[in-house]
């Protein structure tokens, strides 16, 4: 029965329906059969390990070779700069320097700048040099600038400054030492050895300084040189005091006739009057400098307090005036008072003294106005305190400000 079934379907199929192909095996490439055995063999990762490195090298290489490529073309200029370029174009014989390469080592580490100039020490100096005065010039300003002590301006200059800071002036021909010292005229009179002894120096020290161009062999004994009187020679490292052109000490209501040096302001004897509380206030409106402060190394023996021309001026303590005046000594109008106790007060450059010869006053009463008189660069009060021996210095009495 199952026989005749397959004969009838076989009679019921169309004979035009073909029977259906198998699709055609395809072989392996012979890289792929190279893969599959060094895979059957296991060296598989040793493959790919190479592999792995030979796309590395051909990847750096090509970068490589394209940035020389691209940095070894001329730079492009801005649009803006299109003439420019045209000219730089047109330039025959232009050299296009490359760019640096890429790729530069790397240096771990602090880098150093290359110097292009060399610090030479500056040598010492041996010989004078002058030096113009310019407008808000300074004693210590000037010092600061050629590095030396302020005393040694002073010092080496005494014919024009008379030792007096005041006396500095725009336009002035100063004379720079090359080291701090003193600037003298070498006279004659005594033995050298005790000209330098007076400055405090041997005469070695004088001699044999290079600035003095002095041939050691052409003096004899250093102590009775050899050296021609009106001969002005450099003392490093001398000192000496200051010319006293300034109040004198001492000047006292029993005593004033001692300011008489100073000029016609001077007094006669005063018995009684006020007598001072031993403390101090300011005599100006304005309680801080305007002008020098109170030093030693420069002769300057006060302080300048700031005032504007015509302020009032103060008595820093009670007491009777004993100088009311001019002065010839670079004060201008000034006036000093005695407190009775041991100290005097100065108070100078007034443009108006308002109390006389032998008057008392009280502490705080006014006295003059602030001015510029005498040697004064602009309007300030120049007011010194001193007892019979020393000028002291004012801001240790003066409250604070």
């Amino acid at each position: 029965m199952m026989k005749a079934m397959q004969n009838k379907f076989d009679e019921e199929t169309p004979a035009s329906v073909p029977e259906k192909e198998s699709a055609p095996i395809r072989q392996p490439s012979l890289v792929s059969r190279w893969m599959n055995s060094l895979l059957q063999m296991g060296l598989g990762e040793s493959l790919l390990r190479v592999s792995t490195n030979l796309f590395s090298i051909l990847a750096i290489a090509a970068v490589i070779l394209l940035a020389r490529a691209y940095y070894q073309q001329a730079p492009r200029q801005p649009a803006s700069n299109d003439n420019q370029t045209a000219e730089a174009e047109s330039t025959p014989g232009a050299d296009l320097q490359p760019m640096p390469a890429l790729l530069e080592p790397v240096i771990f580490g602090i880098s150093r700048a290359a110097q292009i100039h060399t610090n030479v020490p500056s040598r010492p100096r041996q010989d004078i040099t002058t030096y113009t005065v310019q407008d808000g010039d300074t004693v210590f300003g000037i010092a600061e600038k050629f590095g030396l002590e302020p005393q040694t301006i002073l010092w080496g200059n005494y014919n024009i400054l008379l030792d007096d800071p005041h006396s500095l002036r725009p336009g002035q021909e100063l004379t720079i030492l090359p080291v701090n010292g003193v600037y003298w005229e070498w006279l004659g009179g005594i033995s050298f050895g005790d000209w330098a002894e007076f400055y405090g120096v041997k005469a070695a020290d004088i001699i044999e300084f290079p600035g003095n161009k002095i041939d050691p062999n052409s003096v004899g004994d250093y102590n009775n040189a050899n050296i021609k009187t009106g001969t002005w020679l450099i003392i490093p490292g001398g000192t000496r005091e200051f010319v006293n052109w300034s109040a004198p000490l001492g000047v006292t209501r029993e005593n004033p006739a001692s300011a008489r040096v100073l000029g016609q302001g001077s007094c006669d004897p005063v018995s009684g009057g006020a007598v001072g509380y031993g403390t101090y206030v300011y005599p100006t409106n304005k309680h801080f400098l305007s002008g020098f402060d109170y030093n030693e190394k420069t002769n300057h023996r006060g302080i300048d307090l700031a005032g504007s021309e015509g302020e009032g001026v103060y008595a820093t303590d009670a007491g009777v005036v004993v100088y009311s005046g001019w002065n010839d000594y670079g004060y201008g109008n000034m006036v000093m008072i005695d407190h009775g106790n041991g100290f005097q007060s100065l108070y100078a450059h007034l443009s108006a003294i308002y109390r006389g010869c032998g008057q008392s006053v009280g502490q705080g009463e006014g006295v003059g106005a602030v001015g510029s008189t005498g040697r004064s660069s602009g309007p300030h009060l120049h007011f010194e305190l001193m007892t019979a021996t020393w000028k002291v210095n004012p801001w240790d009495y003066l409250p604070p400000p």
